[in-house]
């Protein structure tokens, strides 16, 4: 599909005289429009919003839900996606819908979009990045973006956006779910409900805005070298069919070695890490195998020439990261307390967690929030660049906190 970028110019949200806040809401109405009125509702609380942020699940009618979650904003613009799992400081959820609100005045937001990321993912990041010129004077900024994590190499994607923000801005944000299907995902841009695409809110504001990254996972294991791979495949490990060392090397089940599902279970409580020059070795989801050629199945790019090793986390090391990116993310405010945090979390550490992991990590971050509203989904990647040219993640958990 060739690119296609956004229908409509990015435009400033300047609010008239009000104070600056920040709005959770949340419904677990399986009626679309009902879902809706209530989560955009009590986000807005009666205010005039100049951002609506919706992440929700796919089993809800989307056209209905995004352009009755727009039209309740009166004239605030929107973007969202589907999920793996939505998050309130209310706790976990599934099936239902998630929106963040934020207005008043010292924050300024531009809006963009661009479709045909599979094919094209550098040039759909770098547009997506145009929203910035909108809220260039702002003192502090960052660019949010929400993509189709099953179309094209993630990585791309931020390198796109990272040639137009530069350094120094931030990018944060995640990759639609689909509740594991596994088949396809959905965004969204004001009234538009999209596929294949990456759609993008530029923030500006008067007040600092912090970042926190963490995964929890620990290296195992000698690490190897990837001899044959590129383009979302590791085909060899070791110069040895990439699929047959990583079950070999892991002690895979059976049933791991023959049925994709099986596969996709297994793999994601056991991911790769890239070694990295300084810091936590980058995570690489494999959600899937291919098992006629025997090689494995990335969201992004782990490049020939690589050194690896496999990575493995339990409860207590995924939620000491959990508590870890949140006072990363409080403490880069200088200060300042938050009006509320932004989370973005990979779907395979909802699977180390458990039901009840989830329920103790989402409370975690409400007690860092100190009762500012808490909204965010479980991802299939996420995306956090706060330095260098990388900035796609596995398996890792964004925080994102606003003064």
């Amino acid at each position: 599909m060739p690119l296609k970028i956004g229908a409509t110019p990015a435009d400033v949200g300047d609010m008239p005289s009000q104070a600056r806040w920040i709005g959770v809401g949340r419904s677990d109405a399986r009626d679309a429009r009902a879902a809706a009125d209530e989560a955009v509702g009590a986000a807005m609380a009666g205010r005039e919003a100049a951002l609506l942020v919706l992440f929700a699940s796919e089993d809800l009618d989307l056209p209905v839900l995004v352009r009755t979650a727009y039209a309740a904003g009166g004239g605030a613009r929107l973007i969202g996606c589907t999920t793996a799992g939505e998050i309130a400081a209310s706790g976990p959820g599934d099936g239902g819908a998630v929106v963040l609100a934020l207005g008043g005045d010292g924050f300024a937001v531009a809006v963009e979009h661009a479709t045909g990321i599979g094919a094209h993912p550098r040039e759909a990041g770098a547009y997506a990045a145009t929203a910035l010129a909108a809220v260039v004077e702002s003192e502090h900024r960052v660019l949010m973006l929400l993509s189709d994590g099953l179309r094209g190499d993630q990585q791309e994607i931020v390198r796109g956006a990272h040639s137009v923000a530069g350094a120094g801005v931030p990018l944060v944000g995640g990759c639609a779910g689909d509740d594991l299907r596994m088949a396809a995902t959905h965004q969204f841009v004001d009234d538009q409900v999209l596929d294949d695409a990456v759609v993008s809110a530029a923030i500006g504001s008067d007040a600092p805005i912090g970042i926190g990254v963490r995964h929890g996972w620990d290296a195992v294991g000698e690490p190897m070298l990837v001899t044959a791979g590129g383009a979302n495949r590791v085909r060899e490990l070791d110069s040895q069919p990439a699929l047959d060392v990583y079950l070999d090397r892991l002690g895979a089940p059976d049933d791991a070695r023959t049925d994709p599902e099986a596969f996709t279970r297994f793999a994601l409580s056991h991911p790769l890490g890239m070694a990295r020059r300084e810091g936590e070795e980058q995570v690489r989801w494999i959600p899937s195998a291919d098992f006629a050629d025997r090689s494995l199945v990335t969201v992004a790019e782990v490049p020939q020439g690589a050194l690896v090793r496999l990575m493995e986390g339990g409860i207590d090391s995924v939620l000491a990261a959990t508590d870890a990116a949140c006072e990363d993310a409080i403490g880069a405010l200088g200060g300042a307390a938050p009006r509320g945090l932004l989370v973005f979390d990979c779907v395979a550490r909802r699977a180390v967690l458990g039901d009840e992991g989830i329920r103790d990590e989402v409370g975690r971050v409400a007690a860092h929030a100190a009762g500012a509203p808490v909204a965010g989904f479980y991802t299939y990647g996420e995306i956090a660049r706060t330095r260098g040219v990388t900035g796609f993640h596995n398996k890792t958990l964004v925080v994102l906190a606003v003064a």
